[in-house]
């Protein structure tokens, strides 16, 4: 007989049989059943999710996050290259190009938030192409900075920048429902927003 484990198993069985020891040879029944032996794992779990460290100080711990094939702007730009502090939540939206390579992204980097804010201590990053490049990891551990990277296994390690990026897509379907509306093709708004 088939079976779906110990207690299915049970309660089947007493609407219908009763034995003495019934629940052990159940039980005896359930553990060598060659089947289940062949078909269920008994793969440890992975343990619970580690969570990174909690930030202490503005702009010493960082998220980045890219935002890819967006509608042009009029200067031309398709993805918003962002960046957040896990401290105080505030977020940086560069607007780049989706071809932008490694070289392309450190510079406005380096020009849009070392500028500003100075280096971080460390930085959460997802396995982007653009940050997986020998080049960036080589500058980045040449300045001493951390590198991070989260997992699509676990993507509540860089959770802040997945709220971020729900928030970001609403005000652009806002601004794009506006400049419809309105009958304009691009949307001049999005400049405002976004540092370019």
């Amino acid at each position: 007989m088939d079976h779906f484990g110990l207690d299915k198993t049970l309660e089947l069985l007493k609407g219908k049989f009763f034995w003495p020891h019934m629940r052990k040879d159940v039980q005896i029944h359930c553990h060598k059943c060659v089947s289940c032996l062949k078909a269920k794992s008994k793969a440890i779990p992975h343990g619970l999710y580690t969570h990174l460290p909690f930030a202490s100080v503005p702009w010493e711990d960082i998220s980045m996050y890219f935002i890819l094939g967006l509608p042009r702007t009029t200067r031309d730009f398709d993805s918003i290259f962002m960046v957040v502090d896990r401290f105080s939540k505030m977020t940086h939206f560069i607007s780049c190009h989706k071809m932008d390579d490694a070289n392309n992204i450190s510079r406005l980097f380096f020009r849009e938030m070392v500028r500003l804010r100075g280096l971080p201590q460390s930085m959460v990053l997802d396995r982007d192409p653009k940050f997986v490049g020998h080049f960036l990891r080589t500058l980045l551990e040449k300045l001493g900075t951390k590198l991070k990277f989260s997992i699509s296994c676990h993507p509540q390690t860089n959770g802040q920048s997945e709220v971020v990026n729900i928030s970001l897509s609403t005000m652009l379907r806002a601004i794009m429902r506006a400049t419809t509306n309105l009958g304009m093709s691009t949307f001049p708004i999005l400049n405002l927003h976004i540092i370019e």
